[in-house]
């Protein structure tokens, strides 16, 4: 117990010593202009970006998580992060950063101070570049800490943005990793840090929002998507297959269901098998299924791995050309495991009858796990579209793209560019944003008088419904 006690003020002094360097450092650029700030980042990702750099990370990581692959690695490490500073760029970040007109109000954006980090080693290629991007673009300092399984990549791409910056003129210890994590010492950043910017598992976000610091956190990942008889099925078909095997199923948006409806269910299978889909008959369901959960858990033998991997612990005979598994499913819930998140190359394949069939299971598997994160439709009938939006209890509907690619932002549609998606009060956490810099700052609001005060309506007129009810219901009685 006095060895525990003495480890923890050791952690304390540890990180305390940190987060005087951090702050030192960000007081240094409190008052940059925004020219300086984004030449600041942009020297910042050029560093770790270029394409030498990007393919010696992206094998990095690989080689000491053990869990996806180089490909998909090195796409989110070479474009993720550049299609990120292109997103925010030009966004107005120092100073008055919006002047509302018609309510004479000047928004002014202010540092918060020292972020405290999270990331996750299934994303730890592009999670540090990206949260100290957003961090450095609101004038902050950032500490990241690592999962213990990807320490050594952290460390390697914190030390290369920190050269960056000290090449910068700017102080280096604006990017400081923790480079021997620890459950401690990661509590001890999220009680002294200014805000939390978590990403990782649901312990971990959930420690987070208990440890007494503002907290942006973000929910489980178990994306559905939704087929329907105005798709077409041969893009819905290779989209699925490239979101589900993107990094080998590393990311929380990896489709984890499709629901097809009946009338071209049989189609979208026949199309995703030849996309390099296996379609599990009864018994090697079964055998996939016990060796994918161990008591109720996920066997982390599995995690981001490739289908041969699976197919050798589950004792499947996998044909050459096939890259994930389609597992035939009807319930949702605990009784029925494949409806949940799986964190590889697996996928539960539903039919349903009707849109509103598909709606329905879509909420039933995602009040499992999931809610609140994203869904898709593949469709070409806007009602459909919007129907299915309206009904789910998903922040992000993502509409004929990939999932796992989309829903944090890409080039193909307006969303944010982040590692850091919001799940909002369904997943239990604070914002539906996909998080970015604006998270990341104070913003002080200046409000001047109107040049006309505004004239509140007679009660005639602003209570006109409820006056009209109550005089209904005043007739009904006396009738």
């Amino acid at each position: 117990m006095a060895t525990h006690i003495r480890d923890q003020r050791n952690e304390a002094v540890q990180l305390t010593a940190m987060m005087a360097r951090a702050r030192a450092a960000q007081k240094q650029i409190e008052n940059y202009s925004q020219e300086r700030v984004d030449a600041l980042i942009t020297a910042m990702v050029w560093a770790v970006v270029k394409p030498e750099m990007a393919e010696e990370i992206a094998r990095f990581a690989v080689e000491e998580t053990q869990l996806g692959n180089f490909e998909g690695k090195y796409l989110k490490i070479f474009s993720k992060t550049r299609a990120t500073l292109f997103d925010i760029i030009n966004d107005k970040s120092v100073g008055v950063i919006e002047e509302d007109h018609e309510r004479n109000i000047v928004k002014i954006a202010k540092p918060v101070g020292v972020i405290g980090a999270l990331a996750p080693c299934t994303n730890p290629e592009a999670t540090p570049v990206i949260k100290a991007m957003f961090a450095l673009k609101g004038r902050n300092a950032i500490i990241i800490a690592p999962h213990p399984r990807s320490k050594l990549t952290n460390t390697l791409i914190c030390d290369r943005m920190r050269a960056a910056l000290r090449e910068f003129g700017a102080p280096e210890d604006l990017v400081i990793a923790i480079e021997q994590p620890t459950l401690e010492l990661t509590n001890e950043l999220m009680k002294q840090c200014d805000r939390i910017l978590a990403t990782g598992g649901a312990a971990m976000v959930k420690s987070a929002y208990a440890s007494g610091t503002p907290a942006l956190g973000v929910g489980a990942g178990n994306a559905v998507i939704v087929v329907d008889d105005t798709a077409d099925l041969g893009e819905a078909a290779e989209k699925i297959r490239l979101s589900k095997t993107l990094d080998l199923a590393a990311s929380c948006s990896s489709d984890n269901a499709v629901i097809a409806l009946e009338s071209v269910a049989d189609s979208l299978l026949e199309k995703l098998q030849t996309e390099g889909g296996y379609l599990c008959n009864e018994d090697e369901k079964r055998r996939l299924q016990n060796s994918i959960w161990e008591d109720g858990h996920l066997n982390a033998q599995i995690v981001a791995q490739p289908a041969s991997v699976l197919a050798a612990l589950a004792q499947i005979n996998l044909p050459d050309g096939k890259t994930f598994f389609i597992v035939p499913e009807h319930g949702a819930g605990a009784d029925y495991p494949f409806s949940g998140e799986k964190m590889s190359v697996v996928m539960a394949f539903y039919r349903e009858a009707t849109l509103d069939a598909a709606i329905a299971k879509t909420n039933a598997i995602q009040a499992y796990q999931g809610q609140g994160h994203s869904c898709g439709i593949y469709s070409r009938d806007n009602d459909n579209i919007l129907r299915f939006a309206a009904k789910t209890y998903t922040s992000r509907v993502m509409v004929n793209q990939p999932q796992a690619p989309s829903n944090s932002g890409n080039v193909w549609n307006g969303m944010r560019q982040t590692f850091s998606l919001g799940c909002g009060s369904w997943g239990g956490n604070a914002t539906n944003n996909n998080i970015s810099w604006q998270d990341l700052v104070n913003v002080t609001w200046v409000s001047k008088p109107l040049a006309e005060p505004k004239q509140l309506p007679a009660d005639e007129l602003l209570f006109a419904s409820a006056i009209a009810a109550e005089q209904r219901r005043a007739l009904q009685s006396h009738a």
